[in-house]
């Protein structure tokens, strides 16, 4: 069966070295479990010689499907865009888990879609750009620090796991990789809007140079009395994910 090619505009590189495929399957344990673009299946290989996951793959690309038709007839595979995919459809109930060799063109998109299934996602791991995630690991403070880093956090715990050189990929990525597990954490929902948080922390990272009380001076309305407290003199790198939650109530108030 001949290889699949590599598709630029698909973000597509493909992982050759077997023992990182076999690290990043055992990251999983057990469960449903979604695997987000499988390629050629050398992820997939190993999650399906786990009797204890029930798995199913999601392949974009048509020529990289038959290829998984061919080698993995056992596979329950969807053809289509991951990013469009209804998961209450596909999971009808339970709890499932996500995993993959993640595009690095997507990749943020892809988190973001985890976080609307928060409640139903217990655990998504996989490989990554190194730099996007050392952002989502990142900790107050640090200059990787930002939008992901908190929105994640709030609801995830984060492992950032290994780093993975360009070599082990075909063709290989101008970037280092690394694979990074979050594990659902015991915060049920956030003491605050959570729409509205979402919205202060894009907003304020996206200035983020800025002190809150210019970058937010939109939400809180000009002149608002609520800018002079203290958390507003403050940039946004170097706020917690529990002083976000504490703003957005601030800036909730102004909005009641």
């Amino acid at each position: 069966m001949q290889q699949v090619r590599a598709k630029k505009s698909l973000g597509q590189h493909f992982l050759k070295d077997l023992g990182i495929a076999r690290r990043i399957a055992e990251t999983l344990s057990q469960g449903q479990v979604l695997e987000i673009g499988p390629g050629m299946g050398v992820l997939t290989q190993f999650l399906l010689q786990n009797p204890s996951i029930q798995l199913t793959a999601i392949e974009l690309d048509h020529e990289s499907v038959n290829y998984l038709h061919e080698w993995y007839p056992e596979l329950n595979l969807i053809e289509g865009d991951f990013l469009k995919l209804d998961l209450n459809a596909v999971f009808p109930s339970g709890s499932f888990s996500v995993i993959g060799n993640y595009p690095y063109n997507i990749s943020s998109q892809i988190f973001f879609k985890v976080l609307d299934y928060k409640d139903r996602i217990p655990v998504c791991s996989g490989m990554i750009q190194k730099e996007v995630a050392e952002r989502i690991a990142s900790r107050p403070g640090k200059k990787a620090y930002g939008i992901l880093s908190v929105l994640l956090q709030a609801y995830y715990d984060i492992e950032y796991l290994f780093t993975v050189d360009e070599y082990v990929f075909a063709p290989p990525p101008k970037v280092k990789s690394a694979v990074i597990r979050m594990t659902r954490n015991s915060r049920q929902h956030l003491d605050c809007d959570e729409t509205l948080f979402r919205t202060v922390v894009k907003t304020a990272f996206n200035q983020r140079r800025k002190q809150m009380r210019n970058s937010l001076q939109q939400l809180a309305g000009k002149g608002n009395p609520i800018l002079e407290e203290n958390i507003f003199t403050r940039r946004p790198e170097q706020l917690s994910v529990e002083e976000f939650v504490e703003l957005t109530k601030l800036l909730q108030s102004c909005q009641n």
